[in-house]
């Protein structure tokens, strides 16, 4: 038998069509409100529409949120915050504006409300990360963990086919490292698996149509059950790979996850058998393909990118990275050594599939 312990973490989930219709009693329900409605340039319609639906109970739009949080962006969002006197902040999009919601509520305890849109998954997690001086830190605090997500799956009707799948893989991440990590568990298990093969599912069936309901609501509900796994338990390391390149190479984060992904899995699954097993299972792999080959072909097969040279890293970077990544060890089901793992960039780098 597995010894182990699992700790749910605190929050509110309303999930489903239409569900965005529940904004104001969610806001009223947290005892809020002031609502400062976070966004990224792209998202300002949306946050209009919420701030119509908020009325009196929302101060203002901050459209600003950018990738990887620089700090920059974060002390600004700060200050308006401060300034209009919010009493909470609503977080509509993608991991950019929840990460930016995380920032405010770090520096200042207020609570979050998250939209997602896309399936990053930030919103279900005490992660945050901070972009300065090239370098992306992260970190885990109770307080930027979202009081109440609302998942509506017609808010992502309109997300790109590109952006959807590569939004997909990344959640997948989540949900794959969750399975090998040093402190997960069987409940932790039974959701990544479940998480992995909704996105599974749905991944293929938005490449033949982008608002098909069934197909938006299973990668909607894969995306919350990845989310949750990353929430839980501790990353290895792919995620440490993708903050290295994201935040220091300022590639696009969904993009950078899908295309490290089988490569690091690749790497890991000597070491961790039980686990590619289970992801080879949930996506409904053939026998002869690895873990590490169904998620490179997931991607492949759905026009994603498979290369990092397409995200416009340069071959030189790569030495760089290197060196970063390799200055903070942590738990990983394999150590981290050198030269695999430029092995592991280089492939990467040229969008080999793996072996």
């Amino acid at each position: 038998m597995r010894s182990f312990v699992h700790t749910p973490l605190p929050g509110k989930v309303v999930f489903g069509a239409g569900s965005l219709q529940q904004l104001g009693v969610e806001i009223s329900a947290m005892g809020c409100s002031r609502a400062l409605v976070l966004c990224t340039p792209e998202q300002r319609a949306l946050a209009q529409r919420v701030i119509e639906l908020l009325g009196d109970k929302a101060v203002g739009i901050f459209d600003r949120a950018a990738m990887h949080v620089p700090m920059e962006i974060a002390q600004q969002a700060r200050a308006v915050a401060h300034e209009l006197g919010a009493d909470c902040a609503i977080a509509v999009g993608g991991g950019s504006t929840t990460g930016l919601g995380k920032a405010i509520a770090l520096d200042s305890g207020l609570p979050i409300l998250a939209i997602p849109t896309t399936y990053a998954g930030s919103e279900m997690t005490p992660i945050y990360g901070i972009t300065q001086a090239g370098i992306k830190k992260t970190g885990r605090d109770a307080r930027v963990l979202p009081r109440c997500v609302i998942y509506d799956p017609e808010l992502s009707y309109s997300l790109p086919l590109d952006l959807s799948v590569t939004s997909g893989i990344n959640a997948i991440a989540h949900a794959a490292e969750g399975l090998y990590a040093v402190d997960g568990n069987p409940i932790i298990d039974l959701m990544a698996e479940e998480g992995i093969a909704a996105l599974g599912r749905a991944i293929p069936l938005l490449k033949l149509q982008t608002d098909d309901p069934a197909a938006r609501h299973d990668a909607l509900y894969g995306a919350w059950l990845c989310g949750s796994v990353l929430g839980h338990v501790g990353m290895g390391l792919h995620h440490k790979l993708c903050h290295t390149l994201g935040g220091s190479f300022n590639l696009p984060h969904a993009q950078t996850h899908t295309v490290v992904l089988p490569h690091a899995l690749a790497y890991n699954a000597g070491a961790a058998p039980q686990a590619m097993q289970r992801i080879q299972s949930a996506l409904g792999a053939q026998a002869n393909t690895s873990a590490a080959q169904a998620v490179y072909d997931l991607a492949y097969d759905n026009g994603a990118p498979t290369s990092l040279r397409e995200l416009g890293l340069q071959e030189h970077d790569l030495a760089q990275a290197l060196d970063i990544a390799m200055q903070n060890q942590y738990p990983n089901p394999r150590p981290l050594m050198r030269e695999p793992l430029r092995t592991l960039l280089q492939d990467a780098y040229q969008g080999r599939r793996p072996h």
